[in-house]
């Protein structure tokens, strides 16, 4: 017999179905409430009838169970206090696209050694938000795969579709499927017309082939992403956080007729990946804010524990890796943040 296919795959491992996992790592009643009450929040700021700021902010990635608990109590508790003029999302990113090569996130490896435990890295995902909603603190993730939503979707109230992906028309297909409101980023380059094409398309019906909720390949027919939005994160020229890159991005979105509410994320291009610069961009967007532009519905924060970011280098050990510091970029601190939060409500009051 002729052998013409799987000539380069060295193994199938088959994990469980999303229907089973979620049997196996069940949501309380309080975690669902979280994600309802949360999703309804974002989409009322993203419909203008909330006027508070929402903010995205937590680790670039998630790499430790513990830590990202500890963080997301005290986010939790600052999320109650500052409640009044900002709505708080934890930033809970199990996934991450890599320019060449490089660990790929806490679902593929979640033991960080390249054992690529991929279904331990899906329950262990599931049971962190769990214990995230539990708090009462709404979640935000990016989705990069497009079988990850079906195991995870449930606990999630904002979701971001990435720089490199906003382009791909199975991305765009996802986003029109998905229950909660979506960021389109940017392209690398700084174009914002493939995010405005990817708010269009996603906001269509659309039928592809997928998975249901039992793992097999399904016909998936979707009604349209209602909450798609953009995220400004800068590109590889200019930053675009400032007041006429803001204003450029929203008489482009009202040209095409689309909404003109943004995002805008502090961190990565807009940044310069520097992580400090988070701070003044921060503050610069507040004051927009402040100063009657409404445009701005959102900002996004890389913020861990500790300052800054340590490299995962190949056969490292895992115990060796200082607790609450990043493994992918630079993020600013526990005490930053708390520190930033709290003057911006009191601009916004």
């Amino acid at each position: 017999m002729i052998v013409t296919q799987n000539l380069r795959v060295l193994e199938t491992v088959r994990v469980s179905s999303p229907r089973k996992l979620k049997t196996l790592t069940p949501a309380s009643e309080t975690a669902y409430r979280t994600v309802v009450d949360g999703r309804e929040q974002v989409r009322n700021i993203l419909d203008g009838v909330d006027k508070r700021l929402l903010v995205v902010v937590g680790p670039c990635s998630i790499h430790d169970s513990k830590s990202a608990l500890e963080y997301a109590g005290r986010l939790a508790r600052l999320r109650e206090r500052l409640s009044e003029r900002l709505c708080i999302v934890m930033r809970v990113y199990f996934e991450k696209p890599r320019t060449t090569l490089g660990w790929k996130g806490f679902i593929n490896d979640p033991f960080l050694n390249g054992t690529y435990a991929i279904e331990d890295g899906l329950k262990i995902a599931r049971e962190l938000l769990i214990g995230i909603n539990n708090m009462g603190l709404p979640a935000a993730t990016e989705f990069l795969d497009p079988y990850t939503p079906q195991y995870i979707d449930d606990l999630i109230t904002w979701a971001a579709i990435g720089a490199r992906t906003t382009e791909s028309q199975t991305h765009r297909e996802m986003a029109s499927a998905l229950s909660m409101p979506v960021g389109f980023k940017n392209g690398t380059d700084g174009s914002l017309q493939i995010a405005l094409d990817a708010m269009v398309a996603s906001q269509s019906q659309h039928s592809f082939l997928g998975m249901d909720e039992d793992g097999y390949t399904a016909i998936i027919r979707t009604m349209g992403q209602t909450h798609g939005h953009v995220v400004l994160r800068g590109g590889k020229d200019h930053p675009n956080y400032a007041t006429e890159f803001v204003s450029a991005a929203v008489a482009k979105l009202r040209e095409a007729g689309l909404r003109d509410k943004i995002m805008v994320d502090c961190s990565h291009a807009n940044s310069g990946k520097h992580h400090e610069n988070q701070i003044p961009i921060f503050r610069d967007l507040a004051g927009q804010r402040k100063a009657g532009d409404e445009s701005i519905a959102s900002v996004m924060l890389e913020s861990h524990l500790h300052a800054g970011n340590q490299r995962l280098e190949r056969g490292c050990d895992p115990a060796s890796l200082q607790y609450g510091v990043s493994i992918t970029d630079a993020c600013i601190d526990w005490e930053t943040t708390e520190q930033l939060l709290t003057d911006a409500a009191k601009t916004l009051g």
